[in-house]
C-alpha cells in the first residue's frame, strides 16, 4: 500500500450508528432510533472498526457494548457530525434567507425534563417574531464544548463546574437520587437507607464520564472520603440506566427529575445515603464576552424568568 495515498474518509452514516449506540446503550436500541435493522447497524460498526483499525465494540453472548476506545471515538464523532450539521444548516440558511434560529445545547436530563416546558411557553408567546429553536442533546462536557466553539448559542448543563471562557446562571436546583428496582432486597429495607460503603459494594451502574450526573456523584463521594470503583459499568443514556435497574439487582444514581415518575409508580425505589450531599445546580451557559443576538436573549430571558 502506498503510504502517501490519501486515507478514505470515514462514513458519516457509520459515525451516526456509533454515536447512537453510545447514546442509547446498545446496538439494537441504536438501530431502532435510526430506523435500520440490528444486523445492518452491527455490520456498519464492524466496517468502522476495520476502517479505523480499532476495537470499538465488545461482543459477547450477553450482548454488545462500546469499549473505552469506542466511547472515545464516539466523542470525536459527535464533533464531526456537529460540523456536518452546521454545514447543512449554513447551506439551508443561504437558500432560505435570514431566520430567527437559536441553537440550544442541553444535557440529557435538562433536555428531557425542562426544555420541553420552556419551548411550550415560547410557542405560546404572542410575539410573531419569536425564534425557532434547534435542540442538541449531549452530556454536560460536550454541551460546554459546543458553546465554546460557537456550534451552540446557549447551553444548559448539570455539572458542578463551568469551563473557562463561559459565563453561567443557575436556572434550577436539583438533586440526584439513588434508586433500585422494586425487586431489589434494599427496596424492602426499613427506612430505605444505605451507607456509602454498601452503595460502592453493590452492582452500581452509572452515567458515562463527562456527564453532569457522574460529576456530581464523584464530587459527593470525594467529600465523603470515597471514590467510584475502577472499571465501573456506565451507560450514556438515562433511559437505558432506568431500564437496567428495573429488571436487575443493579443500583444507579440519576436526577430526581428523571426518576420521579418511576418512583411514584413504584417501579423504582429511592434510597437515602445520609453521608452524601447529592444536591446540584442546573445552569445556563454562554460564551464570555459574546454579544447575544436578540433571539438568543429572548430564550435566555424566558428561562431566567422561571429560575
Amino acid at each position: 500500500m502506498d503510504p502517501t495515498a490519501p486515507t478514505p474518509r470515514t462514513s458519516l452514516a457509520a459515525l451516526d450508528v456509533l454515536v447512537a449506540t453510545d447514546t442509547h446503550g446498545s446496538i439494537s436500541a441504536a438501530a431502532r432510533s435510526l430506523g435500520i435493522s440490528q444486523p445492518s447497524a452491527s455490520s456498519t460498526l464492524s466496517r468502522l472498526e476495520r476502517s479505523l483499525r480499532l476495537d470499538i465494540v465488545s461482543r459477547s453472548t450477553r450482548g454488545s457494548h462500546l469499549t473505552e476506545e469506542g466511547r472515545a471515538v464516539a466523542v470525536w464523532a459527535r464533533t464531526v457530525l456537529d460540523a456536518s450539521d452546521a454545514l447543512e444548516r449554513a447551506a439551508a440558511a443561504l437558500r432560505e434567507g435570514p431566520a430567527h434560529r437559536v441553537r440550544v445545547a442541553a444535557s440529557m436530563t435538562i433536555a428531557e425534563h425542562l426544555v420541553p416546558r420552556w419551548l411550550a411557553r415560547l410557542t405560546a408567546a404572542e410575539d410573531r417574531g419569536r425564534p425557532e429553536v434547534e435542540l442538541i442533546v449531549r452530556n454536560s462536557q460536550d454541551v460546554m464544548e459546543l458553546v465554546l466553539s460557537g456550534a451552540a448559542d446557549l447551553g444548559f448543563v448539570e455539572g458542578s463546574t463551568v469551563r473557562r471562557g463561559l459565563r453561567s446562571r443557575t436556572v434550577q436546583r436539583d438533586s440526584l437520587a439513588v434508586v433500585v428496582g422494586r425487586q431489589h432486597p434494599w427496596a424492602r429495607r426499613r427506612g430505605h437507607s444505605v451507607s456509602v460503603d454498601e452503595l460502592l459494594a453493590a452492582r452500581l451502574v452509572v452515567r458515562e464520564s463527562g456527564s453532569g450526573t457522574r460529576d456530581i456523584l464523584e464530587k459527593a463521594l470525594a467529600r465523603a472520603g470515597s471514590r467510584l470503583p475502577d472499571h465501573l459499568p456506565s451507560l450514556g443514556s438515562t433511559a437505558a440506566l432506568v431500564a437496567s435497574v428495573r429488571i436487575s439487582d443493579s443500583v444507579t444514581v440519576l436526577s430526581e427529575l428523571a426518576v420521579a415518575d418511576d418512583v411514584e409508580r413504584g417501579t423504582l425505589v429511592r434510597l437515602d445515603v445520609p453521608e452524601l450531599d447529592l444536591t446540584r445546580r442546573l445552569r445556563m451557559v454562554w460564551r464570555d464576552g459574546a454579544q447575544m443576538p436578540a433571539p438568543v436573549r429572548t430564550i435566555a430571558a424566558l428561562v431566567s424568568a422561571r429560575a
